[in-house]
């Protein structure tokens, strides 16, 4: 008889014995390697060919997948920020709340109205010459909160302020205190015919909002 064939891998049958009246059973090929060593193990080398990391014939294909993938995530994005800033832009009628037109014709001079904008009170007051030469009379150096008269108004007629004391945010009263202004009840602040904080706890003046004349007798606050 001839040599026997080379075993081929640990998985060659060969390996396991055959013979019916051998005293050892049937047992795993893996386990008669290791009781029967040898070195004429062969290995088929269809189980070790390595292959190229891509082909070319089908790179085109790949290129248009992940390129359309990137253009679908990059579409995705912008609609996001898209409907982000458009969630945050505010709708016409916010809008029309954010300015707020005033007929002052009616208004006397000496007198105090309050319209509302925005949520808060505001003070549109009419003053009179003793009034714009009593609030420029008033040393600045001596205030709280400095600030001269000629800038917290357009026009010296017309004082605007926002009707919140800076103090705790209570509604002062017009036409009255200690300086012929404004006095908040709730903590005893003082302000003056031009809102600059006089006496009291209140920190800062009375805020002057963005406004504009559009006509002589119109006014736009916001």
């Amino acid at each position: 008889m001839g040599p026997a064939p080379p075993l081929q891998g640990f998985a060659s049958s060969s390996l396991t014995p055959k013979n019916e009246n051998s005293l050892i059973p049937d047992i795993p090929a893996t386990v008669a390697a290791v009781k029967n060593p040898t070195s004429k193990i062969v290995y088929d080398e269809h189980n070790h060919e390595r292959y190229p990391p891509g082909d070319p014939s089908k790179r085109a294909f790949a290129y248009f997948v992940l390129t359309g993938g990137r253009f679908v995530y990059a579409s995705l994005i912008r609609l996001l920020v898209l409907k982000f800033v458009l969630s945050m832009s505010a709708s016409k009628d916010v809008l029309a709340l954010a300015s707020l037109e005033v007929d002052l014709s009616s208004i006397e001079p000496g007198t105090t109205v309050t319209v509302k904008w925005r949520g808060k009170p505001v003070f549109i007051r009419r003053r009179t010459v003793e009034d714009i030469k009593l609030a420029n009379s008033v040393d600045v150096g001596s205030l709280r909160d400095p600030q001269e008269d000629a800038a917290r108004v357009k026009n010296p007629e017309w004082l605007v302020v926002v009707g919140v004391c800076t103090h705790l945010g209570c509604i002062p009263l017009p036409n009255a205190g200690d300086f012929g202004g404004w006095f908040c009840p709730c903590h005893g602040s003082h302000y003056d015919i031009s809102g600059r904080i006089r006496k009291g706890p209140a920190p800062y003046n009375l805020e002057v909002p963005t406004y504009s004349f559009l006509e002589e007798n119109k006014l736009l606050v916001g």
